[in-house]
């Protein structure tokens, strides 16, 4: 009687500690209790700076487009291109932060803002070549919000978001989510500064991660999901799982123990 006991209570300390907990599998939860409906946090995503190896898409216009289609790479202003077109025809960010553009040659880019980018290109537009009568617009943009994820994620690899802003919980929706054997509470994410790169961890079971600095996506972001205990343990991911894990092996070790007693 004591020994059924004993496993009775071995199977349920097993089944508890083996299986994932709800609380660890949903997203930005209210952890502290307050009312998330009345609390306003201000917006910590700062303007992104361009870096080194960053594709921009510089586009021109003006009230004669004849006129301007010479500062573009191939005469394509405006029309829609691939991922693959803009690699070779935007404006790729070189090791000393330059971008070369036709007619206007070499724009140092790194540091700046797109906004700041955009006011350059039109000052030395209309300082050397047109008129305000011309009525020069220019827009700059990141190519697409290009990001790698790996770890437990449904579909790793290397994704582009065609989006001015995107955040973490985006760029995991867009790759297949978190598995169930993904740890939501400690999220890596290497990015790229330009004194070098530094890696970041966020919780993304807390509400407050909508308030750290790294829940904004940034270009050429590494994000890696590391894996959860049970996985390791191998016991399966839900209490039925587990149960079943372990009254299998208890019946192999019985059995085994009848075995060896009838040699």
């Amino acid at each position: 009687m004591k020994k059924e006991f004993f496993l009775l209570l071995l199977l349920i300390g097993f089944s508890s500690v083996s299986c994932i907990s709800s609380k660890d599998l949903t997203y930005l939860q209210n952890k502290t209790q307050d009312s998330l409906s009345v609390s306003v946090h201000p917006i910590v995503n700062k303007p992104y700076r361009v870096q080194v190896n960053d594709i921009l898409s510089v586009n021109i216009r003006a009230l004669d487009q004849k006129l301007v289609d010479i500062f573009s790479p191939s005469g394509t202003q405006g029309t829609s291109q691939s991922e693959q077109a803009m690699y070779f025809e935007g404006f790729t960010v070189d090791d000393h932060g330059n971008i070369r553009m036709p007619i206007l040659g070499e724009l140092n880019v790194l540091g700046f803002t797109l906004d700041e980018i955009r006011l350059k290109v039109e000052k030395q537009l209309l300082e050397e070549y047109f008129k305000e009568e011309a009525n020069i617009f220019v827009t700059v943009k990141l190519a697409g919000l290009r990001y790698t994820i790996n770890g437990e994620i449904g579909s790793p690899g290397t994704n582009t978001l065609y989006q001015d802003k995107a955040t973490i919980m985006e760029a995991i929706a867009n790759s297949g989510d978190i598995t169930l054997t993904g740890n939501r509470k400690d999220v890596s994410i290497i990015r790229q500064y330009p004194h070098g790169t530094e890696t970041h961890s966020i919780d993304l079971t807390d509400a407050k991660a909508m308030q750290s600095p790294y829940y904004f996506l940034q270009p050429n972001d590494y994000i890696y999901v590391k894996p959860l205990k049970q996985k390791s343990w191998g016991t399966g991911t839900t209490g039925v799982q587990s149960v079943a894990t372990i009254i299998t092996a208890l019946s192999l070790f019985t059995t085994t123990l009848v075995l060896l007693k009838s040699l």
